[in-house]
């Protein structure tokens, strides 16, 4: 049994995901913003937009760049995408959201975590905004969001990229265990009870272990920014219901059948796709990224052997290689439809 897959590290899974993203030194300069949405159930959404890169080139803030939208997974933020959006932002106008309850949005008025829930959130801030269609990414939960955003409002979406969806796994990793077991009532507060003795870096060190594929490629500026954030995270009253009801309502997703199950809905999604799987992911096995790649008609399929759950923070320029060729392509398809190319 290698380290990365002690007991210790399975249990640390009441946060599968970073709360912020590692590595991006330029994090402490991007805007956030809150959203207000006042029709019941009223939410509060932090939106986070890119700090401009040093090295873009001059004319970037000039250009016609097209809308995108980051999702980020269960436990995370819009931190997440600190370093994959400033690659992309000489062509996309980026912005990553708080789902509510997480990273600096406060819990939904209503108290649903559920996975619709959190694509009608999405739905609502891009209706209000008036900014799609939207390149829209997500990661793990946020790729589920995703999907049904993508499925029930094809209207909104240019482009679909899913880093590790949350889509349903008949047989999970053993890893990914404890993340399902944070459904059962009660389970996040004890194991914040019998982790209370934990510090700050501690549990830090487990996450980051259990997510990314090499744990050693984290800055100590990267790790010490995440553990910053984990502690201010852990201070709200509301963390740990939080973490509860968002795992089941991820449970409760994939337990749906019929036209609301996730494998339905990802047949209807009809926009151009990318999917992104890691070759070392403890939360999403490899092994769906067939599957995936079946159910998303026309889908591109990008495997990285090294990375594990969080491909976007592990291996941004990958990632950023691959969103850039699917919005060209996508721009070069719709130019075409417009101009008559390629018809009889």
């Amino acid at each position: 049994m290698s380290s990365t897959e002690s007991p210790d590290t399975a249990t640390a899974a009441a946060l599968p995901v970073p709360p912020a993203g590692p590595g991006a030194p330029d994090a402490a300069d991007e805007a956030v913003d809150w959203v207000a949405l006042a029709t019941p159930p009223r939410l509060t959404l932090a939106v986070r937009t890119p700090a401009a890169r040093p090295d873009a080139p001059a004319d970037a803030a000039g250009r016609d760049r097209e809308p995108a939208l980051y999702v980020h997974g269960l436990g995370g933020s819009s931190r997440n995408w600190s370093a994959l959006m400033p690659l992309l932002a000489d062509r996309l106008d980026g912005e990553a959201i708080d789902l509510p309850g997480f990273g600096e949005s406060p819990p939904p008025e209503d108290g649903n975590y559920s996975v619709s829930a959190q694509a009608r959130a999405l739905v609502r801030y891009l209706d209000a905004a008036e900014r799609g269609p939207v390149h829209l990414i997500g990661n793990s939960m946020g790729g589920a969001a995703a999907t049904r955003v993508a499925a029930m409002r094809p209207d909104l979406i240019r482009t679909l990229t899913l880093i590790s969806p949350a889509l349903p796994e008949l047989r999970p990793q053993r890893t990914a265990v404890p993340t399902a077991l944070l459904a059962v009532p009660g389970a996040a507060r004890l194991f914040g009870r019998l982790t209370r003795d934990w510090t700050p870096e501690q549990r830090t060190r487990e996450v980051l272990a259990l997510c990314y594929g090499d744990p050693a490629r984290i800055t100590s500026e990267g790790f010490a920014s995440a553990a910053e954030e984990y502690a201010r995270r852990l201070e709200l009253p509301y963390f740990w219901e939080v973490m509860e009801r968002s795992a089941r309502g991820v449970v409760g997703a994939y337990t749906l059948g019929g036209q609301q199950g996730l494998w339905r809905q990802a047949e209807r999604v009809l926009v151009p796709t990318l999917l992104v799987y890691g070759g070392r992911d403890r939360l999403v096995s490899i092994r769906m990224a067939r599957r995936a790649a079946a159910a998303f008609r026309g889908s591109r399929l990008l495997t990285l052997p090294e990375a594990g759950h969080v491909a976007m923070m592990e291996y941004p320029e990958a990632v950023a290689r691959a969103v850039r060729e699917l919005v060209d392509s996508s721009a070069a398809a719709r130019s075409d439809v417009s101009t008559g190319a390629g018809g009889s």
